[in-house]
């Protein structure tokens, strides 16, 4: 089986017009694949949601290691470049790779206190939706930077 990257995202996409511009990026995305998972988002309910994340990486981890990088605002912010090394480090790990992006609540301290990292997209403060987008865009122009194609440039 292919190396893979897993996004755990609470809450569905909904909008068309975003999922196509996801779906765009994740046809690119090979090195490794990235798999999206989403699970229910709960209204004003941070533990049920950190419940359903961390089964999900449970379920998908079978036992195995894992590494959990919250998506957050107060997380560590670098360049692409910067990112596209992260992650090719983090490829290189035998551990499974679990990127979590958590909901409208932000994240439970259970779910914190499992993620070994905590990154930033921007200082700035973006829609869950949106935050989901960019990474996925991250991700694909990590892949590129890491192949020498000329995307990033």
């Amino acid at each position: 089986m292919a190396r893979q990257i897993h996004l755990i995202v609470v809450g569905k996409l909904k909008d068309p017009h975003l999922e196509a511009v996801e779906n765009d990026y994740l046809k690119r995305i090979n090195n490794p694949e990235l798999v999206i998972h989403e699970v229910k988002a709960s209204a004003e309910n941070k533990e049920a949601e950190a419940e359903a994340i961390l089964k999900k990486v449970r379920d998908l981890s079978q036992g195995g290691g894992t590494h959990m990088i919250a998506m957050t605002e107060w997380g560590k912010c670098s360049t692409s470049v910067n990112f596209a090394e992260w992650t090719r480090q983090l490829i290189e790990r035998p551990a499974k790779i679990f990127f979590i992006i958590a909901g409208a609540e932000g994240f439970s301290e259970e779910v914190l206190k499992n993620c070994q990292e905590r990154i930033s997209l921007s200082e700035l403060t973006f829609p869950h939706k949106l935050a989901r987008i960019l990474l996925v865009e991250q991700l694909y122009r990590a892949q590129t930077i890491r192949s020498g194609h000329p995307y990033h440039n």
